[in-house]
């Protein structure tokens, strides 16, 4: 569900800032150690609040839009539109910080060097091979408009995972969405989630 599976496909700003400089420009500017007195004190991490301003960053005005209309909501009295506003921004806005090393390898491997796609993606000392995968469902989602992985980049999982029968083949391509919307809101309860649910329950009968 909307994840960057082939990168080279549809670049986006995200896809290009991450090829745009060395994987050392990343470790050197956006790693930081948690600070004492907090807990996992002096581990390199990629703060949240980075993350934060990164998300924020890409779509300023339409954030600020949606922060006038739930001030012109709840001045209007109209309270459960705001707390619709609300409640997104309330998850939207709860970052943690990520492992230095869990971030680092995955701009490098996924965005940069693009290892899955291209056969050379390896765990310990074994090459991932998505053509072994035989014997289950498959469904990807992508947003209309995600400008964070874009549509083909998730669906491309679909041809390196050769050997599934295209029966247990499902993409759905869910519009009227961004990045965020694939996962949660009202198309996701009512469209994107009815299909997830269908396929695990199809494919458990099959079995």
């Amino acid at each position: 569900m909307a994840g960057p599976v082939d990168c080279r496909i549809n670049p986006t700003g995200v896809n290009v800032l991450a090829t745009s400089k060395p994987i050392e420009w990343f470790r050197r500017n956006l790693i930081s150690h948690v600070p004492w007195p907090h807990a996992g004190a002096m581990r390199r991490v990629y703060p949240g609040f980075l993350q934060l301003s990164a998300f924020m960053s890409m779509n300023p005005e339409r954030h600020k839009k949606q922060f006038q209309d739930m001030f012109t909501h709840l001045v209007e009295g109209d309270i459960e539109k705001a707390g619709t506003i609300g409640t997104f921004y309330d998850e939207y806005l709860a970052v943690n910080d990520l492992p230095a090393e869990f971030y680092l390898e995955t701009v490098e491997r996924v965005f940069q060097t693009y290892d899955l796609p291209r056969g050379v993606l390896t765990v310990g000392d074994r090459t991932v091979n998505p053509a072994a995968i035989r014997r289950t469902a498959l469904l990807t989602v992508e947003g209309e408009r995600d400008d964070i992985c874009a549509v083909g980049q998730t669906v491309a999982a679909q041809d390196l995972c050769s050997n599934i029968r295209p029966y247990l083949k499902t993409h759905h391509l869910q519009a009227g969405v961004g990045h965020y919307g694939v996962f949660s809101g009202s198309k996701w309860n009512a469209q994107i989630y009815p299909r997830v649910r269908e396929t695990i329950h199809a494919a458990a009968e099959l079995h």
